[in-house]
């Protein structure tokens, strides 16, 4: 059966894959999302944000992946349940854990983003 008439019938489906990195750092997390258009939400956000398109935006997103329209990306963001804490301390852990008690130093360097700026020329 095809896709299309999954959701339709709203049968349970499989996440469509993405990219083979994308979808292991993302399944285990899996657990965090009822439906499975949320976890494919997860991960196309995911794979936009690794993708060398220069605006991070939504619709940039949606084209980068191939999705139709933005909007369910907004629509997973605004108003999906999901536990964005849930998510921060899963991840604060994977963190620790790989560094295994290390001590690191975090350096925030803007001054490579572009700015905008208005130049005067006389």
């Amino acid at each position: 059966m095809d896709v299309e008439l999954q959701i339709l019938k709203h049968l349970p489906r499989d996440a469509h894959p993405t990219v083979a990195i994308i979808n292991e750092y993302c399944a285990e997390d899996k657990d965090l999302f009822k439906e499975v258009r949320n976890y494919e939400c997860f991960k196309y956000l995911h794979l936009g944000i690794m993708s060398p398109i220069k605006r991070k935006s939504l619709p940039e997103i949606a084209k980068a992946v191939s999705i139709n329209s933005a909007q369910s990306l907004h629509h997973f963001l605004a108003n999906s349940d999901w536990s964005v804490e849930e998510l921060k301390q899963r991840r604060l852990n994977k963190l620790k854990k790989a560094l295994d008690g290390n001590a690191i130093k975090v350096v925030i360097d803007e001054t490579g983003d572009r700015k905008k700026v208005k130049r005067l020329i006389m």
